[in-house]
């Protein structure tokens, strides 16, 4: 295959103006920035000893939705107080995709408190002397006008097309079998008070002018310690789509993707499971992981079982306090190559944005979670998720489709067609000393020799 390579000089030589190079070391000396295209040789510049990266737009896979982050209630607290011209400042430069800005294009939140939240809450808490209210007269999301969504309306001013996933960590309390924020069973008594939920807090985001576009059932449905949470099993997931929450979206024509598990890849099971459940599957759009256990080609078997249903990543730590070396290739590596490569059509960090002190958090939870950026006052500081993040929002547009590119030893890879033609090719050299290689493009049409250093990401777009 080196062979096709050579010697072929479609544009004439030293063409540099066509490609362009964004470039993240980990020492950091280059933090995503852009670099001279004068650096890239062309045609007859390649190396004929250096790996090749094969390219071939004519095999096409998912399209993607887009890359972003986890604006908790926590993040979106600390973004709105601070001053007015610096958060304009930082919201541009996070959701616009002009000049350097970096052009996050989906956001997941919560429905209810996440554990980065101040205080548990849902949109439904009643007193202790307050049985049930399943016909949601009292639901409010006035917990959440404060500050989440008010910040969601400037970004959505900023990109008024970002998409918008929404996950709930726990229904309300009086719907569980421990009426506690943490752990407990949703009673099936009250499926369809929780599905009214649901729709409930769709029409109201709605007339906040806020779509929602997907919704995850439950957060970790496999992890009933974190506060809040619940336990919900697989066939309990089944049959509530398919008993309450599948026909009332239909009923009342509620458009919101429907997305199940949102947990970790060490259980593909669990997706199939539900996907198995043919009255289930006919009202769901996919499925979501998380990367905390597993490994990634496990998104690769749930979409072998049911290709007709979507693949997303939904969430994955950067511990604190973050190591851009380990963090960068790890997430780059398994995230933005791996998901991809494997058919998730998104790929979203946790969390967007918390203080030096990485608060708040509720009681039990987290307590080590960086944001992609810390915000302290008026100041920011970037994190690895940023950085992550980065090298495929600004590029990889919504409605991108990924094409095929082959994996060279030390070289992981993933390329991309955007809706205007470009071509998204990002590279990661696992090797502990510079790597120099060949982008080959449609058997031989572009060739570019280039080289990247130890552990950096290169992000190329012709």
């Amino acid at each position: 295959m080196l062979l096709f390579c050579l010697g072929l000089n479609t544009f004439g030589s030293n063409k540099e103006s066509d490609v362009d190079i964004w470039l993240t070391d980990p020492d950091k000396s280059i933090l995503f920035q852009k670099r001279s295209p004068m650096q890239l040789s062309f045609g007859n510049g390649s190396n004929i000893n250096a790996s090749i990266i094969n390219i071939d737009e004519t095999q096409m896979y998912q399209s993607i939705d887009g890359f972003g982050f986890t604006l908790t209630g926590g993040s979106a607290m600390h973004i709105n107080r601070m001053k007015a011209t610096a958060r304009a400042a930082m919201l541009k430069e996070l959701f616009s995709i002009n000049d350097n800005d970096i052009g996050v294009s989906y956001l997941r939140i919560s429905i209810g408190a996440s554990d980065l939240d101040e205080y548990v809450f849902s949109y439904n808490d009643l007193s202790r002397d307050e049985e049930a209210d399943i016909n949601m007269d009292q639901f409010s999301l006035a917990p959440d006008k404060t500050h989440l969504i008010p910040v969601l309306k400037e970004i959505l001013a900023i990109n008024p097309d970002i998409k918008i996933m929404s996950s709930p960590w726990s229904p309300p309390t009086w719907m569980k079998t421990n009426r506690n924020s943490i752990g407990g069973s949703l009673r099936p008594e009250y499926y369809n008070a929780y599905a009214k939920y649901f729709v409930k807090y769709i029409q109201e985001m709605k007339a906040e002018g806020i779509i929602i576009d997907a919704i995850t059932i439950q957060n970790e449905p496999l992890h009933p310690g974190n506060n809040p949470s619940m336990l919900m099993l697989a066939e309990e997931q089944a049959a509530f789509v398919k008993q309450s929450l599948g026909p009332a979206f239909r009923e009342l024509g509620i458009n919101t993707k429907i997305i199940l598990y949102d947990h970790n890849a060490d259980r593909p099971d669990y997706p199939i499971t539900v996907l198995n459940d043919l009255e289930a599957k006919q009202y769901v759009d996919g499925s979501a992981f998380h990367l905390y256990g597993g490994s990634i080609d496990a998104l690769l078997q749930v979409h072998n079982a049911h290709p007709d249903k979507h693949i997303y990543f939904t969430e994955q730590w950067v511990g604190a306090p973050g190591n851009l070396k380990g963090d960068l290739m790890w997430h780059v590596k398994n995230l933005i190559i791996g998901a991809t490569r494997n058919w998730s059509r998104n790929v979203l960090e946790w969390n967007l944005a918390a203080d030096p002190y990485l608060k708040p958090h509720t009681p039990g939870g987290c307590t080590q979670c960086l944001g992609a950026i810390t915000i302290d006052g008026n100041n920011i500081t970037r994190n690895p998720a940023y950085y992550i993040i980065a090298h495929a929002a600004k590029f990889v547009r919504p409605d991108s489709v990924r094409i095929a590119s082959n994996t060279p030893h030390k070289l992981p890879n993933v390329a991309f067609k955007t809706p205007n033609g470009k071509i998204v090719l990002i590279v990661l050299n696992e090797n502990d000393s510079s790597q120099t290689f060949n982008i080959c493009f449609n058997s031989n049409r572009l060739v570019v020799a280039t080289e990247l250093s130890a552990g950096t990401v290169g992000t190329y777009v012709w």
